[in-house]
């Protein structure tokens, strides 16, 4: 795994609070949304791959879920295992989307919420969802999360990043060959990334020996609402973001 990536995630040090910022907010309760739309009734056992320190990990083991917590990352393993006071989680350990140390047919659903869009080749992408078949009971879920291919040049516009020259400069390679660097390692620019069309996801999917169930948009446009705080402030505007997004 690139070690940019790990690096990043190290040094910036977001995740612990970021699903709970500013228009993040609207990923973690959509995620959730969609989550309990498919998943089968708890206490299924469910294998989240990149978890971070583990936001939906302890809410999904709050609903009498039994998860178990994989990351790559050190500090998030540290972070999760120090939130972890209780035990509530199943199991908490480092490791990576390419090759998932737990028994085969052992978990209803496995949660890939960060890993595939942190592989850069499909040949990677590939074996992570064909690790992630081999962990599945038959009829389990895989949830897998990719961003867009325009993500970073929309992003750009709503936040004036393109002002920057290097970060022009990636967004037009972004664009090209789908594959997001970020050489400076500027914070706000993320980091080592693969970004997906819709239509490639499918057929990654289907390639692994999986089959696609449903493709959903997650945030949609409303990411990019400039008055999204004064909306997501108040409940009426909370449930129409969400409802336009259903």
């Amino acid at each position: 795994m690139d070690s940019m990536m790990v690096r990043h995630y190290e040094t910036v040090n977001v995740e612990a609070t970021r699903l709970a910022q500013g228009i993040h907010r609207l990923e973690f309760e959509r995620t959730k949304e969609i989550l309990l739309r498919y998943l089968p009734p708890p206490p299924a056992h469910i294998l989240d791959v990149g978890s971070g320190p583990g936001a939906y990990a302890f809410w999904l083991a709050e609903k009498s879920y039994e998860v178990h917590l994989m990351d790559i990352v050190p500090l998030h393993v540290e972070q999760a295992k120090a939130a972890d006071e209780d035990g509530m989680l199943a199991n908490i350990c480092q490791g990576e989307a390419r090759s998932l140390d737990f028994e085969s047919d052992s978990m209803d659903a496995v949660l890939l919420l960060g890993p595939l869009y942190h592989l850069q080749e499909g040949s990677d992408r590939i074996r992570a969802l064909k690790e992630t078949r081999c962990v599945l009971k038959k009829g389990g879920l895989a949830f897998c999360a990719v961003i867009s291919r325009f993500a970073p040049l929309l992003d750009g516009l709503r936040q004036g990043l393109l002002s920057d020259l290097d970060f022009r400069e990636t967004v037009q390679n972004d664009l090209k060959d789908a594959k997001h660097l970020n050489p400076k390692e500027v914070p706000q620019y993320f980091t080592t990334a693969y970004l997906h069309r819709p239509e490639e996801l499918p057929e990654e999917i289907e390639e692994a020996g999986l089959r696609h169930l449903k493709t959903v948009g997650l945030e949609g446009p409303a990411w990019l609402l400039g008055d999204f705080e004064e909306q997501w402030a108040h409940i009426e505007g909370r449930e129409i973001i969400l409802e336009a997004l259903a």
